[in-house]
């Protein structure tokens, strides 16, 4: 029996049933909505619509489920349309007539926004745990690298020398970002929409505040029409997930080319890696080319349910249904890239002599601009300058650091003997030690309050 069908003189057709059933991917929120139903019916008893023998009879039974749900020994039947009705069905088994008063009150409406938003707050927590490993895994290898010295690109062109460990931490500070993201995420979806009904709320005596207490929600709902229609914490949810699936794909992209043979500065573990079946020599970061592409799916959900969302009318709408299969995917398809990065991060052997030897004396140029600043020249003259004598290397075809004095003083008589301490990649590094900086001082400070934060924000 439908929990709907009183109304009508014929049955569902199959198709329609087909197309309308939830069950097959909102299984998933079993657990929360035996846990919802727990508190709803210690609710319903306050109330004085059950008395303290049915509550307990009803309670005793749930728990009896649950313990279904978790051993996998719970049999779903034909008639079960979504998650919601195979719990009553099997309540009612359980407990005879008294099973159908715990739906008093209760619309399904505000019954999924429950065990959805449960079910979101579990997942945002398992996800920050995952990220907050992977930003041990980065500190840890950051620490290893703070005087490895490699080229630093913009445009994707040789640009400064950096530290190996300021390229990690950079990937750090993104996450703690969506870190944060989820945690203000987190902070929106714990609201109780219990009670509200099917829009209009509830005609009992029912305590919203304790019965959001009892399910760990900080409050409740404050207009049950926007209560049974707001999604905006799925909306957020996969928002936060995209912008962390971009920071990911922004990683993998660097590690794909930096484990190019052409780069070198990185070697991915064999765990970590994948062949050819065709050409034996062959070494793929595949996992970052899976992390890269999966950015997209994620990206997809998002834009999926925001289109959704924009058309609808105020109250519950059946589209609403759309919500979970994106945020349920978003979900897997994170928890099942993070460990997976953070193992990558864990066994990275970075090469540091393959990234000293791509370091250019172009890229002290700035250097060579700064030590014409230091001399009193205006920077805007002093990068002119440089520049001339970067187009006077390049067109000798030699290093800016083999360029004759003569040839730097006769462009600027600020030059003395002292400009070939300018051309070392170590004391460029070292002399960017504010905070922020590649510095190796400055990327220890960096690591320190990284730890803080981790600390702060421990899962």
């Amino acid at each position: 029996m439908t929990l709907w069908g009183g109304r009508f003189s014929e049955p569902t057709d199959d198709d329609l049933r087909r197309l309308n059933d939830s069950l097959p991917y909102d299984r998933r929120m079993a657990l929360q909505d035996i846990a919802g139903s727990i508190a709803y019916a210690r609710a319903l008893e306050a109330a004085g619509v059950l008395t303290a023998d049915e509550a307990s009879q009803i309670v005793a039974a749930l728990q009896n489920i649950r313990g279904e749900f978790e051993t996998e020994t719970f049999v779903y039947r034909p008639g079960d349309e979504d998650i919601h009705t195979a719990v009553e069905r099997r309540l009612v088994e359980l407990v005879g007539p008294a099973g159908g008063k715990l739906h008093t009150g209760r619309s399904r409406n505000d019954q999924v926004a429950t065990d959805f938003r449960l079910w979101v707050i579990d997942a945002i927590d398992r996800i920050s745990g995952h990220v907050e490993q992977l930003q041990v895994a980065l500190t840890g290898q950051a620490e290893a690298h703070l005087h490895t010295v490699m080229p630093g690109y913009t445009h994707l062109q040789p640009a400064q020398p950096i530290t190996a460990g300021h390229w990690l931490m950079s990937y750090f500070w993104m996450l703690a970002r969506d870190r944060e993201r989820l945690a203000d995420a987190r902070r929106r979806t714990a609201v109780s929409p219990l009670g509200a009904g099917a829009l209009a709320g509830t005609p009992l005596d029912i305590d919203r505040a304790a019965l959001a207490q009892a399910l760990n929600f900080p409050s409740c709902s404050q207009n049950s029409l926007d209560a049974v229609a707001d999604r905006d914490f799925a909306a957020e949810l996969l928002f936060a997930l995209s912008l962390l699936g971009v920071h990911l794909s922004r990683f993998a992209e660097d590690v794909i080319l930096y484990s190019n043979p052409a780069f070198g500065f990185i070697t991915l573990s064999d765990r970590y890696s994948t062949g050819s079946s065709l050409m034996p020599q062959k070494r793929n970061a595949d996992p970052m080319e899976l992390t890269r592409g999966k950015a997209g799916r994620l990206i997809g959900r998002l834009t999926g349910l925001l289109t959704t969302l924009k058309g609808l009318p105020s109250g519950y709408n059946k589209d609403l249904q759309e919500d979970k299969e994106a945020v349920f995917d978003a979900v897997d398809t994170v928890t099942a890239i993070l460990p997976v990065i953070t193992a990558i991060v864990t066994t990275l052997q970075l090469n540091p002599e393959r990234m000293r030897a791509a370091l250019s004396d172009d890229m002290l140029a700035t250097d060579l601009a700064d030590y014409l600043v230091r001399k009193g020249l205006p920077f805007r003259q002093a990068h002119h300058v440089v520049g001339q004598a970067v187009r006077e290397a390049a067109e000798r075809g030699i290093g800016l650091a083999q360029l004759p004095l003569e040839t730097l003083t006769a462009l600027s008589p600020l030059f003395e003997a002292d400009v070939v301490d300018v051309f070392d990649f170590d004391v460029s590094v070292s002399r960017r030690k504010a905070a922020g900086g590649t510095a190796p001082k400055a990327v220890a400070a960096q690591i320190e309050a990284a730890r803080d934060w981790l600390e702060r924000h421990r899962t």
